[in-house]
């Protein structure tokens, strides 16, 4: 995800309220590595929509995505 550097403070916290959704590093540019985790793809594209749609969010887009089967999961 990529914001404003002046409204990172803010769109850090905004993202904070959304569920499923970790932060796990940013920058003083703005940029910052979010993972979502989710049970359906239609869901990551859903909260991917509500990022970008974030005041001071630039753009917000899938990186890397990985699907895993509920027995693949268990073992």
């Amino acid at each position: 995800m990529h914001a404003r550097p002046e409204q990172l403070d803010a769109v850090l916290a905004n993202l904070r309220l959304l569920d499923d959704l970790d932060v796990h590093q940013h920058s003083p540019q703005g940029k910052a590595v979010v993972v979502i985790e989710a049970v359906d793809e239609q869901l990551i594209l859903q909260r991917i929509d509500q990022v970008n749609a974030l005041p001071g969010v630039l753009n917000a887009a899938l990186i890397y995505h990985e699907c895993l089967s509920p027995q693949g999961a268990a073992q």
